[in-house]
């Protein structure tokens, strides 16, 4: 056998190890945020850009634990993709393509806690790539994912030789090449450069340092301002016992709101006002708190309880939503390079169509608004629009066979009257007392003939109220109008003999009422 054929044989195949077993050391941290200062925080940096992300993984996972707004920030921006619906879409029109298509989504859909796997990928978000190991197995012929494990990625570095992105194993600790087809590796890029650098924790690593210190002395603050300082004062010539039981009961008082003092003795309390140094406290915390917002979500107004109009509220909410976009569209390129590619290879050969995963990432419209552009568009300009998207649009599922079908009613069936009648009583209420020869009298008159011929209208019309409400769609309602057959049957049952003698008297009487008007 050639070496292609071998290379091809071998893809797919898939590999039924499990490469990179979880470690015990995994859950374990040096935690290299304590005592985290300027200097170190550039040290673990620069082992990051020489490709050892091992201390820079750690002092992210501590940031996120550690930093409430900014673990807000980063599940914010996460759970905006993981709370989207997603579907599979055949690369073509071929059957071949809907059926890989179908077959793929099966697939996913059967992973269990899918979402728990895309919330573990988008991790890459915060520290620039996030990888999983794909589990294979077989059920009915067919190789399937049986299921994804995150891997921590400090377990992940860059061959300082050339680059290359390795995992350390427990049988190979120096770091493997990752096998083909066995690994989904998502990569989120911030910003230009080297994966390692472009995650936004990195982005936002100095602000967390600097919110940091600020924080810890803003405690200290607290904890010396915050309550009023004690003075004892002892009487000249008191003994030494009598100054360490007044120090007792100044600790005391302090910590038990209650002590006993020598007699000859007294307790001053002393309070400050430090209002402006708080405030400053505050304001760089805040100041940090929005840098951070800034860097993960585009904008900090719908991230605090600050003020802000409706208006700047919206304005900020797009420009979220294109990084959710961003973000859907990064995801679902890993996914169907590193997953859905895969399960097709594995299924149905190399030389198939890799169908796309979409996410449906659009806004919220306002459906009452579709509805009635999409009537607009139908009625008034005669854009022929498929049925299929009017019911993806409106989340309705197109009715199978043997399903009872929902149709409209006209004034309720058959056995009630037209909707004009109701309009009609208005006119003739309205225009009962109008003077002959006014517009009101004529929309009387109108309106009676109405209100009088409603059954003829009814035996005239009901042929087409039937076919109508006989349609299962409005496809096959159009198929009948196009029907030159179908249309004069349709004309032939309609008997509107009645409806011309009830317009030939409407007639006569306007000519003869015109009549009297210009006389007069």
């Amino acid at each position: 056998m050639s070496r292609l054929k071998q290379l091809v044989t071998r893809l797919r195949r898939p590999d039924m190890r499990e490469v990179a077993v979880a470690q015990v050391s995994d859950k374990y941290s040096e935690y290299p945020s304590n005592g985290l200062t300027p200097v170190k925080l550039a040290e673990i940096l620069r082992e990051a850009d020489a490709g050892d992300v091992l201390r820079q993984m750690e002092l992210f996972e501590e940031m996120e634990e550690k930093d409430p707004h900014l673990f807000s920030q980063l599940q914010t921006r996460k759970n905006a993709v993981t709370g989207l619906d997603f579907e599979v879409i055949p690369f073509g029109d071929e059957p071949l393509d809907k059926e890989i298509a179908d077959f793929i989504e099966e697939q996913l859909n059967g992973i269990e806690s899918f979402e728990d796997v895309e919330n573990d990928l988008l991790d890459a978000i915060g520290k620039g790539f996030a990888v999983s190991e794909i589990l294979w197995g077989y059920d009915e012929g067919h190789v399937v994912v049986q299921d994804i494990k995150t891997r921590h990625q400090k377990r992940f570095f860059w061959d300082t030789l050339d680059d290359s992105f390795k995992v350390r194993t427990k049988d190979v600790p120096e770091g493997i090449l990752l096998p083909a087809n066995k690994f989904i590796v998502h990569r989120y890029k911030a910003r230009s450069g080297h994966t390692s650098r472009a995650g936004i924790l990195r982005v936002v690593a100095w602000m967390y340092l600097f919110k940091n210190y600020d924080l810890k002395d803003w405690v200290s603050f607290a904890e010396i301002y915050g309550l009023p300082l004690r003075l004892g004062k002892y009487a000249p010539g008191a003994s030494d016992s009598d100054k360490a039981a007044l120090m007792r009961a100044l600790i005391q008082i302090g910590s038990d709101a209650a002590g006993i003092i020598p007699d000859g003795t007294s307790i001053d309390f002393i309070t400050t006002e430090k209002t402006s140094s708080s405030d400053l406290y505050e304001r760089l915390a805040r100041y940090c708190d929005e840098q951070i917002s800034k860097a993960i979500l585009g904008q900090t107004l719908t991230s605090d309880s600050g003020g802000g109009s409706y208006a700047q509220s919206k304005t900020h909410n797009d420009v979220r939503h294109d990084l959710t976009v961003a973000d859907c569209k990064a995801l679902a390129s890993t996914l169907r390079r590193d997953l859905i590619r895969p399960l097709c290879i594995f299924n149905f050969g190399e030389d198939k169509r890799i169908p796309y995963i979409r996410f449906d990432c659009e806004e919220s419209e306002d459906l009452t608004q579709t509805a009635t552009i999409l009537g607009t568009l139908i009625e008034k300009v005669g854009l022929r629009i498929p049925t299929s998207f009017v019911y993806k649009k409106f989340s309705i599922p197109e009715p199978e066979e043997g399903d009872e079908i929902a149709k409209p009613t006209y004034g309720g069936g058959m056995g009630g009257v037209l909707p004009f009648k109701s309009d009609a009583l208005l006119s003739l209420k309205a225009g009962a007392d109008a003077p002959i020869g006014t517009q009101q009298h004529i929309d009387r008159l109108a309106a009676a003939a109405l209100h009088k011929g409603v059954g003829s209208f009814k035996r005239a019309f009901e042929p087409v109220l039937k076919m109508i409400e006989n349609a299962d769609s409005l496809e096959q309602l159009r198929e009948l109008m196009e029907d030159d057959t179908a249309v004069a049957e349709l004309y032939a049952a309609m008997d509107v003999s009645e409806v011309e003698e009830l317009l030939q008297k409407v007639m006569l009487y306007a000519d003869l009422e015109g009549r009297v008007v210009e006389d007069g």
